[in-house]
């Protein structure tokens, strides 16, 4: 960490030479991840007028099977493939047609970037892009094994599948940062880790239940593939409440939430989290259209009276703290994702330059 307590990692993310750190920064906006519609040259273009600062790589889940959170995974791992079941996903003996659908999609994602990034001018340039996969426990959690359990429920294919996206995901991130010259930050997605942790988990029938796994288990998981990546590495989750306590004793060196999800009860382990030199991601947006018209001084104020109430200073929000959508935007309207993305990064800016002069009175 350095003295802001920013993360960095003293390794180039596109050929993992020793170089300047990457920093996640603060003060800045980005998106989750998903996003409504199949046109990925559309997609790229919007992402990455709007988030200059931190644009990401996309997921277009309305392409169906391969291109939604999960089913990207299967274009990430190495020596493991998925196919699909009436439920999801499963873990399947060989490449098959869900695998193949998966790396074209991603492939083309990734040309799509890359020609958006290129019209942008941003070739060339010490920038940084954001690319995004589920993380291993989400993975554990929805994917089926052949026989129909999740894999949650078998301890060596746990290990086998965080083993083969750790390695599939340092692949991933020097690729990108090779073909974009950009410092690549990785997000894991890990919308499912609460259940995990709580064991609310269906299993494949009533009587079938998945347990709760330990809290030191699941951070082993989750720090398997933090530990294998040379850049830094965000960990989002939409649950309600995120799992705070475990992600701040992570590797991660950010974290990324819902503020909306956090009450009292959370307080003192946003402040803690905090201490501990972790990067805040507040997804302060609303994922959903709100009832009625917000600005972005709406959408600041609950920021900022997180860091008053916490007691830090202001600055907290330009140097540790970024700004998101709640969530992934796939299923809302596309009108509403650009205004969602504009809103972020207004907040971001008012974080950034005047913190201490916004008032709520």
């Amino acid at each position: 960490m350095d003295e802001t307590g920013t993360a960095d990692v003293a390794r180039d993310s596109g050929t993992g030479t020793a170089t300047e750190p990457v920093r996640f920064p603060g003060g800045i906006a980005t998106g989750i991840g998903s996003w409504p519609g199949t046109d990925p040259r559309e997609a790229a273009a919007t992402i990455v007028g709007e988030l200059g600062e931190l644009p990401h790589l996309v997921e277009l889940p309305g392409r169906g099977a391969g291109a939604d959170l999960i089913g990207r995974a299967s274009a990430l791992l190495v020596d493991l493939r998925f196919d699909t079941t009436p439920r999801g996903y499963r873990l399947a003996p060989r490449p098959g047609a869900v695998s193949r659908r998966a790396r074209d999609l991603l492939r083309t994602d990734l040309d799509a970037l890359e020609e958006a990034w290129e019209n942008a001018g941003l070739s060339g340039g010490d920038r940084l892009v954001k690319v995004q996969a589920a993380g291993p426990l989400t993975l554990a959690a929805q994917v089926e094994l052949p026989g129909g359990h999740r894999v949650l429920t078998d301890f060596g294919a746990v290990r086998d599948l965080s083993d083969s996206l750790a390695e599939g995901l340092a692949q991933h991130v020097a690729e990108v940062g090779k073909r974009l010259g950009a410092r690549v930050v990785l997000q894991l997605d890990e919308p499912s880790l609460t259940a995990v942790l709580e064991g609310s988990l269906r299993g494949v029938s009533v009587l079938n239940t998945v347990r709760a796994v330990p809290e030191p288990e699941a951070l082993a998981l989750l720090d398997t593939v933090i530990a294998a990546q040379s850049a830094p590495v965000l960990v989002h989750s939409c649950a309600e409440p995120p799992a705070l306590g475990l992600l701040r004793r992570s590797a991660a060196a950010a974290i990324g939430f819902d503020l909306s999800t956090i009450g009292t009860r959370q307080l003192d382990e946003v402040g803690e989290t905090v201490e501990a030199g972790k990067q805040l991601v507040l997804g302060v947006v609303p994922t959903e259209v709100p009832a009625t018209p917000v600005t972005w001084r709406d959408l600041a104020e609950p920021g900022v009276r997180l860091v008053d109430r916490l007691g830090f200073g202001r600055r907290t929000l330009a140097q540790r703290v970024a700004v998101s959508p709640a969530c992934g935007l796939a299923g809302v309207p596309l009108e509403w994702s650009r205004r969602a993305l504009r809103l972020a990064a207004e907040v971001a800016r008012a974080y950034a330059e005047e913190p201490e002069e916004l008032s709520f009175d």
